[in-house]
């Protein structure tokens, strides 16, 4: 048994094993690793990986990808710096596998000043757009209208800013797009008291991603710092769950749901200690299991400051349970810097992750894509009972 695995079960059996004096109960409650959930480690498996891009000496970093209704093309937008920097893109014809040198793009996407996201879009009358945006203050927008060929320079949607714009963009019931974003008092437009706090935002487009609307607090919480929202529609389409990252890292990551397509939300709520992390992207496989990807920001965690997974169902997450299987997807050889990922699902049910990290000791970080289906691990979890 590898040795990682190995570690995984005993810090298991020493989590169970571990008392607990009443005086402590509370706190340790908070703070006592996931126990019921099962650890699998795909980070010694290089042939899972394919490399998007890596340029000596440069950093490269937080990624999203968005996946064409060919079922095949996808397109990845990311930095050239940690956070900001000169916008890149690439684009496969073959889900992920293989992709293209960057593509030419309108000067001014050089000025981007924060993560870019990129989102496909349809108005009412079937018009498909892709977007892309880029954050900080004003939140700007850049718009393709075949399928990302070529593109529209960034500009603002608005007379406000934000950060990890947007972090999430859903179609309502109405056809109305809802794209979610936070701001930490600095940039998001907002007369409210205690400009500190950090605030999670929706705006409204009703013209297939043309035009947004003023930003609306969401959630929000002032002894914490919640943000980045990642979005995920429950499987009946009645409820959407919103995951959020706690980056005061006084608390586990939260949740907020809504019953009414975002009109109004629930208090924001801890996740356990399996679901705690950074900038959650999950989508669904063909069996209904959700597969969550996100940085593992966990105390006390084995894989803490590495690229994970999460694998459960919808109702796990909304009901604060462990899930099926957390995995550790790759190593990351820095203390925390990695993981903002893009996450698409292959007709054949392949999981196609996407993300940066420092994946090579002593080297900037740079873009790697995982592709595994929930099967193998499945497999992986019966052979090593």
């Amino acid at each position: 048994m590898p040795f990682e695995k190995a570690a995984f079960k005993l810090f298991g059996l020493l989590a169970c094993l571990m008392p607990v004096t009443s005086a402590a109960q509370e706190a340790a409650e908070s703070a006592r690793p996931s126990t019921a959930i099962r650890f699998l480690d795909l980070a010694d498996q290089p042939d899972r990986r394919v490399i998007v891009d890596r340029e000596p000496g440069h950093y490269l970093g937080h990624p999203t990808t968005v996946l064409l209704e060919d079922g095949k093309t996808m397109l990845i937008v990311y930095p050239k710096g940690h956070g900001k920097g000169a916008v890149l893109m690439k684009r496969s014809e073959d889900g992920g596998l293989t992709w293209s040198d960057r593509l030419p793009t309108p000067e001014n996407w050089t000025t981007s000043e924060e993560t870019p996201t990129i989102h496909r879009v349809v108005d009412a009358q079937g018009k498909k757009r892709l977007i892309m945006f880029s954050g900080l203050t004003p939140i700007r927008m850049a718009v393709s209208e075949d399928d990302g060929a070529t593109w529209s320079p960034l500009a603002k949607i608005g007379d406000y800013g934000g950060v990890v714009a947007m972090a999430s963009v859903e179609r309502l019931k109405d056809g109305t797009y809802m794209a979610l974003f936070h701001g930490d008092g600095k940039n998001a437009r907002d007369d409210r008291p205690n400009p500190n706090v950090f605030r999670v935002f929706k705006t409204l487009s009703k013209d297939g991603g043309l035009t947004w609307g003023d930003p609306i607090v969401i959630a929000e919480d002032p002894r914490l710092h919640l943000c980045e929202p990642g979005l995920i529609r429950s499987p009946d389409g009645k409820q959407i769950a919103v995951l959020l990252r706690e980056n005061s890292r006084k608390k586990n990551s939260h949740v907020i749901t809504s019953e009414d397509e975002g009109e109004t939300w629930t208090k924001p709520r801890e996740l356990p200690l399996a679901l705690t992390g950074d900038r959650h992207v999950g989508k669904y496989a063909p069996d209904g299991r959700l597969f969550l990807s996100f940085r593992d920001t966990a105390r006390d965690s084995p894989t803490q400051g590495d690229w994970v997974a999460w694998v459960g169902t919808y109702d796990d997450v909304v009901a604060g349970r462990d899930g099926q299987y957390k995995v550790r997807l790759m190593d990351n050889h820095h203390k925390w810097d990695c993981a903002y990922p893009g996450v698409e699902v292959l007709p054949d049910g392949t999981i196609v992750a996407t993300t940066y990290g420092h994946w090579t000791e002593r080297e900037r970080p740079y873009i790697v894509s995982v592709r595994l289906k929930l099967a193998e691990l499945d497999s992986m979890a019966k052979s090593n009972p």
